[in-house]
């Protein structure tokens, strides 16, 4: 379906579309044709016709984009093959895209939704054990903070989406066998729900307490946007490490809607007219190049002094300037992920359906659908977090021998051959064969 070089099938001069395209006079027609297409021509049409129906989408030819989905919803499926699966949810998006068009509408379709605390818990947990991406990050990201607070007596830890206890248990478990004996450990939570940091704090107090080791858990409920750094309790004294797991790209939403704003108001200013159009927001001039929200909350952590700050990001260009780039790249690394669960999953087993529709799922609908502050799945590529971090005065720390051997042992005892771990300027990157999908970076202060 995609090429090694990373370019789609639906590209190529030879595409077996454009026989398709000539079958099909009229989008919207049940043929039977299309129920008789073998998995792989099946793929590429269903590419074929969401790419036409995401440029209807994006040029407001609501009626063509209407036509395509119909016919598209003849071939999609949330529990067929993985093109079928991926079809359905990236159809859904773009569907709500088109709703939004009619707010109205979309709130009244969308008012009795109800988000459950549990079920937001359940689905991120079903992600830890059927994936080993964030094993690997948390092993990577214990294994930096480790070897930083060597002879340190004082450890405060900064995490700052403390949503899954399990990575701070190892901590502990490993801490508790330092040959100098374990540090006072003091674990900072950041997170917008409290029944959250309630599991957290009690699961890690339980560990500690039978491990014999001080340790303290403070608690802050804030969304990181929002954060007040003077809730986070920095003390003279401690050796602080800062952990980062999939949280900082939310931040790009907060500098897209400034922009937006100060656009507005600049067009108002100047005697112009403004009204916004569905890519408004991401094709505005100031938003490539604006993130002072980022800007200063990096500033922020920096001056915190941490000795180790671990970053994990999924490694996808999620945030490009309009709706069709944003499809093309999703499709690619969402693809990668579906077939991670083809591979080693059944296409019944609810658990994988509820990952599908609950995770990546309303990850792609906010992707495609979405936008200016409302858009936060803004993933971006490594090398761009590098140059974030340089700016902002942080020094790359390479992630040690000790951490990546742990990590590829980690990987092999998984029953699928798949996954892989490339070092990448003095980083790691977790891959699928070899398609690159989290990065994980650590940093300390450059003065």
């Amino acid at each position: 379906m995609f090429h090694d070089d990373g370019s789609s099938s639906v590209t190529s001069s030879s595409s077996p579309l454009q026989f398709f395209s000539t079958m099909s006079p009229s989008l919207g027609s049940p043929y039977q044709w299309l129920r008789e297409l073998k998995s792989e021509e099946r793929g590429l049409y269903l590419i074929h016709l969401l790419l036409s129906c995401a440029n209807h989408v994006a040029n407001g030819s609501l009626e063509n984009a209407n036509l395509a989905l119909d016919q598209i919803s003849q071939l999609a499926s949330p529990d067929g093959d993985t093109m079928q699966r991926i079809a359905a949810y990236f159809t859904e998006a773009l569907a709500q895209r088109i709703l939004k068009s009619w707010p109205g509408l979309h709130k009244a379709l969308n008012s009795t939704r109800i988000s459950s605390v549990s079920e937001e818990m359940l689905v991120r947990k079903l992600f830890f054990d059927m994936f080993p991406f964030l094993k690997v990050a948390f092993v990577l990201t214990n294994q930096a903070i480790i070897e930083a607070m060597e002879g340190e007596k004082v450890v405060h830890v900064i995490d700052l989406n403390a949503a899954e206890p399990a990575q701070w248990i190892a901590l502990i478990q490993a801490l508790s066998t330092r040959p100098e004996g374990p540090p006072h450990l003091r674990i900072t939570g950041i997170h917008p729900q409290k029944e959250v940091l309630d599991q957290m704090a009690h699961r890690l107090t339980e560990e500690a307490e039978k491990l014999d080791i001080p340790f303290q858990f403070n608690s802050v409920v804030s969304k990181l946007e929002n954060l007040d750094f003077d809730k986070l309790r920095v003390k003279t004294g401690e050796a602080l490490a800062i952990s980062s797991v999939l949280q900082l790209h939310s931040l790009l939403a907060a500098d897209d809607y400034a922009s937006l704003i100060a656009l507005k108001n600049s067009l108002l200013a100047n005697g112009y007219g403004y009204s916004q159009s569905p890519d408004s927001v991401s094709s505005s001039p100031l938003s490539p190049n604006a993130s002072a929200k980022m800007d200063s909350f990096l500033n922020s952590l920096w001056g915190l002094s941490p000795k180790i700050m671990v970053v994990t990001e999924q490694d996808s260009n999620h945030n490009g300037l309009t709706l069709m780039e944003r499809l093309l790249e999703a499709l690619y690394s969402y693809a990668a992920l579906f077939d991670c669960l083809e591979s080693s999953v059944s296409r019944t087993s609810m658990e994988r359906l509820k990952v599908e529709k609950m995770l990546f799922g309303e990850e792609i609908k906010n992707i495609i659908a979405c936008e200016g502050f409302e858009r936060k799945e803004r993933h971006e590529k490594l090398e761009k977090w590098i140059q974030r971090f340089d700016l902002a005065c942080f020094g790359n720390v390479p992630l040690s021998y000790c951490g990546m051997l742990q990590a590829r042992r980690l990987l092999q005892s998984y029953n699928c051959d798949g996954y892989r771990i490339a070092e990448d300027n003095r980083c790691v990157l977790i891959c699928w064969h070899d398609r690159p999908l989290f990065s994980v970076s650590a940093w300390s202060c450059r003065k």
